[in-house]
């Protein structure tokens, strides 16, 4: 199926830069990439959106991708290979992407555990970051967009979590 139209964000004039501002605001706080990537991959995985990422130890390599538990994020509280910080925030992710028909979508539990693993501004932008990556594919969905391609070799492309330069 072919893209209904262009990103919006390229369409609708000054879309883009409040957006990149957001991702670098989230960028400049101190979470880890990793954590990020993973966040990003877990909301997409929730909401249905298709995202090719690595299987095999060679497709690996081939991608430069490091962090071999990307396969394994959609199981993740099957998985022991994940931290306790990274645990609570996919499970932050998880609550605050499906928010529909539950009176406390994001109980005071997964809160608490978050909070206890990072500072209040990392915890801010955790919430945007998710906030960000449901936007994006929402948008992507509702204008048919390709899905993110996780094999693309990162010597020639950087994850969105790292694209934008730290601010000066």
């Amino acid at each position: 199926m072919s893209p209904r139209m262009p990103s919006p964000s390229m369409v609708v004039p000054e879309a883009m830069q409040p957006l990149r501002d957001l991702v670098r605001a989230v960028n400049n706080v101190g979470v880890p990439l990793r954590t990020l990537v993973l966040v990003h991959l877990r909301v997409s995985q929730v909401n249905g959106r298709s995202v090719q990422i690595p299987v095999k130890k060679r497709e690996f390599e081939e991608a430069g991708e490091e962090d071999y538990r990307l396969p394994l994020v959609a199981t993740w509280r099957d998985q022991t290979c994940f931290t306790d910080a990274e645990r609570s925030v996919l499970a932050l992710a998880e609550a605050a992407t499906l928010i529909s028909d539950r009176e406390d979508p994001v109980p005071d539990e997964i809160w608490d555990e978050a909070a206890k693993h990072y500072t209040e501004k990392q915890l801010g932008a955790l919430v945007i970051h998710i906030g960000l990556v449901n936007f994006w594919n929402r948008v992507n969905v509702a204008t048919r967009q390709e899905p993110v391609d996780w094999r693309v070799n990162p010597k020639n492309w950087t994850p969105m979590t790292s694209r934008i330069p730290v601010a000066q």
